[in-house]
């Protein structure tokens, strides 16, 4: 097999906080009132996918939303000034 390298890309992305609706839209806020877990829903090509307090909210290239865990987020992508 032949080595490839991912491209560059820039994303939009904010960490999910305990106690905080991210107001994303297409993300569900679910506080733990009645549910007993917080958490954060969201469509992806994947299908539905949950989101923790701590865990990331990506905005792919598409458009497309994400959750994405913290160590994953902090081996993958890095800050981008502007």
């Amino acid at each position: 097999m032949e080595k490839y390298r991912k491209k560059p890309v820039e994303i939009e992305a904010v960490q999910f906080v305990s106690g905080t609706d991210p107001c994303i839209p297409g993300v569900r806020y679910y506080p733990r009132v009645g549910i007993g877990v917080e958490c954060c829903y969201m469509d992806t090509p994947e299908g539905k996918m949950r989101a923790t307090p701590g865990d990331w909210i990506i905005r792919g290239v598409k458009g497309e939303l994400y959750p994405c865990s913290p160590e994953v987020f902090a081996i993958t992508y890095e800050a981008v000034e502007g």
